[in-house]
């Protein structure tokens, strides 16, 4: 799936990745390839990206929200 992490000022990530783990309101959750569409608002935390070749990056966020749809994740952050 793609992967996309912005900042009102740029494009922090963008690039496939196999699961992206996100700090949701409701507690943390993960998204996998071939995921249901969903919308979710998202608190601090780490955003933990695993890539094809299980490489792991990890990003520190206060707030965001998340959209996911058709293998295509777009994560929207206050700051990184």
């Amino acid at each position: 799936m793609f992967v996309e992490i912005y900042t009102a000022e740029k494009n922090e990530f963008s690039g496939e990745a196999k699961i992206i783990k996100l700090p949701g309101v409701n507690g943390s959750f993960e998204i996998m390839n071939n995921h249901a569409p969903i919308i979710s608002t998202l608190e601090q935390g780490k955003i933990k990206i695993v890539d094809n070749n299980n490489k792991e990056q990890f990003f520190d966020i206060t707030s965001g929200v998340v959209e996911t749809n058709n293998n295509k994740v777009i994560v929207l952050v206050e700051t990184v």
